[in-house]
C-alpha cells in the first residue's frame, strides 16, 4: 500500500504545495524561497529517507514568517495523511545527531495527540541568512499540530547557529523514519493498547 500524502494549501499570503512519499529514497526537490529553510527541507527529506517535493509561493516581500510556517502546516499534514491508518508501524522513534559542537535530541510519538517539548540554547544568533532562528520552534509547533504527533527535541549545548539548528532537523527526520517505518513482527496491528492511534 502506498503511504503517500499530498496537500496544497492556498491563503491570500501563500501557496504551498507538499508531496511526501515515507517509503522513498529521500529524493528532495524543495523550493521556498528560504534558503536555509530549504536546506533544511534537504536534511529532513534525505535522512528521513523520505521522497519529498515542496514548492511554496510567499510573501518575502513582507519577511519570511508566512512562508516557513505555511510550508510546516502543510508538511504536517501530508505526514499525517501518507501515515494512512498506522496499522504495522513501530509509532515511537527517536535520534540524538551531533553536529560539530551542537547535539541533538529527538524523540517522537506518532499517537494522534499533538504535543511539542522544545528546548535549545539561549541567545543563539538571530538570523540564518533570510531565516529567523526564533522560527525553529515556531516550525516544530506548526508540524506537531498537523502530523497530530508528540515530539520532544532537546539541544543540550551548540554555539553555531547554523548547527543547531540543522542537528535538530537531521535528528528530526531519523525519528520519524524509525516511528513511521513497518514494523515486520507487527503486520496488521495498530500500535496502541486504546485500539485507536
Amino acid at each position: 500500500m502506498s503511504r503517500v500524502g499530498r496537500v496544497e494549501r492556498t491563503t491570500k499570503e501563500t501557496s504551498v504545495l507538499v508531496e511526501i512519499d515515507l517509503d522513498g529514497t529521500g529524493q528532495v526537490d524543495v523550493a521556498t524561497g528560504v534558503g536555509f529553510y530549504d536546506h533544511m527541507l534537504d536534511q529532513l527529506g534525505r535522512h528521513g529517507l523520505f521522497d519529498l517535493r515542496v514548492k511554496t509561493d510567499g510573501d518575502l516581500h513582507i519577511d519570511t514568517h508566512h512562508t516557513i510556517e505555511d510550508t510546516a502546516l502543510a508538511l504536517g499534514a501530508a505526514f499525517k495523511q501518507a501515515l494512512g491508518d498506522k496499522v504495522g508501524i513501530y509509532r515511537f522513534g527517536n535520534c540524538t545527531v551531533p553536529l560539530d559542537e551542537s547535539l541533538a535530541q529527538v524523540t517522537v510519538d506518532l499517537s494522534g495527540r499533538p504535543y511539542l517539548v522544545h528546548t535549545e540554547p539561549e541567545n543563539i544568533a538571530p538570523m540564518i541568512g533570510s531565516y529567523d532562528t526564533t522560527m525553529t520552534r515556531h516550525i516544530l509547533e506548526s508540524f506537531v499540530a498537523q502530523a497530530q504527533i508528540a515530539l520532544h527535541v532537546h539541544v543540550p549545548y551548540g554555539r553555531n547557529a547554523h548547527h543547531i539548528v540543522e542537528c535538530q532537523f537531521k535528528a528530526l527526520a531519523r525519528a520519524l523514519r524509525y516511528a513511521s517505518e513497518r514494523d515486520p513482527r507487527a503486520a496488521g496491528i495498530l500500535p496502541s493498547t486504546k485500539g485507536a492511534l
